[in-house]
């Protein structure tokens, strides 16, 4: 289950595997957690447009379950 303080940022590749990028709030910094490379980030500002990017150039995963 997703607290409160924790989102998350998903989306598939082509070859239909799922990459996740969780967010974690902290007082207004955020830090990003990638859960297939395990790349982390501190954001202040934009924090899932930033995983988004993450999840493109690093995984190449820009299928969104959402649309």
């Amino acid at each position: 289950m997703v607290s409160p303080t924790q989102s998350k940022v998903s989306r598939w590749d082509r070859h239909g595997r799922e990459h996740v990028v969780r967010v974690e709030k902290s007082g207004v910094q955020r830090l990003l957690t990638c859960e297939t490379c395990g790349w982390r980030k501190g954001a202040q500002f934009l924090p899932w447009l930033k995983a988004q990017e993450h999840l493109a150039e690093a995984h190449q995963a820009k299928i969104d379950p959402g649309a």
